[in-house]
């Protein structure tokens, strides 16, 4: 068997174990973004990018950082001017870049001594740098538990929670209408004993990727991608092995600024093949103190192959 055909075979098993609807399209191997400056040896996630594609704010381990691209290489990231005080993680940019959304275990009112688990924040970008962040309202901020942003084009904000304490989280959809959010509705993928999380969004709302667990013993979270349709939202397909690997999570969706790239967080790591000379050990070793330990780090991959592919569903 080639290759070709054999990376499809897999594919293929991958998926119908999963529950997909059809067999994830063969794609490269995804890439490690920017090693040692923004991957680096905390545990990295969420990258949200301006539209040009020069500033970026993700999260390490509790905490919002920024960092900008000069000469083509990313600046080493500083804490931005509205996090560190308390776990602030999940940031999400605007299509128009005018303002990000984050999650907060911050209290919602000044001197509040109970603080949510994570609520949605909304804080401006400014010609100097950054407003102050906002409590999104209680239509969108439920209860002590709304996480994973995602904002659409014409404002309309994707987020997860659970329906109830002991439910699995869900996918949700607030329109923005008039200046304010809608009640918001579940996103129906006909499983609602499956989590679902971190949704990535198109801006037209074409099609979304999220991270989903299927019930099982071993289960790991997986990347899908949904395209819409007249009846709502398509059958997940998942996004395959070079995406998703047997033995860690994938999740954190996220699109670059030209809305084609995902980018997503795993612990994978790179392995070591031995016997190896002495300049391949320093390699490693460099490789394993700049990044490659074992936490969350942030990697990229074309989403080219599904968005080029025909889908009907």
């Amino acid at each position: 068997m080639s290759s070709s055909l054999l990376l499809f075979a897999l594919a293929s098993l991958v998926s119908a174990a999963a529950g997909s609807s059809a067999a994830a399209l063969p794609a490269s191997a995804p890439g490690i973004f920017a090693p040692g400056v923004i991957s680096g040896p905390a545990n990295d996630a969420d990258p949200a990018f301006a539209p040009d594609g020069k500033l970026l704010v993700f999260s390490r381990n509790g905490v919002l950082l920024v960092s900008r691209m000069a000469k083509g290489k990313w600046e080493t990231p500083v804490i931005a001017p509205f996090s560190g005080q308390w776990s602030d993680q999940q940031p999400t940019m605007s299509p128009d870049g005018k303002f990000l959304v984050f999650v907060s275990n911050r209290p919602v009112n000044a001197g509040d001594d109970k603080r949510p688990a994570g609520n949605l924040w909304r804080v401006e970008r400014t010609r100097d740098g950054w407003g102050q962040p906002a409590h999104l309202p209680e239509t969108v901020n439920r209860g002590n538990s709304t996480w994973a942003p995602s904002v659409a084009a014409d404002g309309s904000l994707y987020f997860i929670e659970r329906a109830s304490p002991q439910a699995p989280f869900r996918l949700w959809r607030s329109q923005f209408r008039n200046g304010s959010y809608e009640t918001p509705t579940a996103l129906n993928f006909g499983d609602e004993a499956t989590q679902d999380v971190d949704p990535a969004v198109a801006p037209d709302e074409s099609f979304i990727v999220f991270g989903s667990m299927h019930p099982g013993p071993g289960a790991h979270e997986r990347l899908y991608i949904s395209f819409r349709n007249a009846a709502g939202w398509g059958k997940p397909v998942d996004l395959g092995p070079a995406v998703n690997s047997a033995d860690n999570d994938s999740n954190e969706a996220r699109l670059g600024p030209d809305f084609r790239t995902l980018y997503f967080s795993t612990d994978r790591t790179q392995p070591v093949k031995l016997p190896r000379t002495r300049a391949q050990a320093e390699a490693d070793l460099r490789r394993i103190q700049s990044w490659d330990n074992g936490s969350q780090n942030i990697w990229s991959i074309s989403l080219a192959p599904w968005l080029d592919a025909p889908h009907t569903q």
